[in-house]
């Protein structure tokens, strides 16, 4: 599989929401009904945390 770019890589980072910590990530995941749907993850680029799909 081929390797984003690092444009596509900023990119990505920059159209999702930040979230300080995992647990602040989490508990979006819960009150929006999608917790089990979700994962956390601490972004390389920006350093805050993301939510993804499992």
């Amino acid at each position: 599989m081929k390797q984003p770019t690092a444009e596509t890589r900023k990119r990505m980072c920059t159209g999702k929401r930040r979230y300080p910590t995992q647990g602040d990530a989490l508990d979006a995941a819960l009150l929006t009904g999608v917790e089990r749907q979700r994962s956390a993850y601490r972004c390389t680029l920006c350093g805050h945390w993301h939510l993804t799909s499992r």
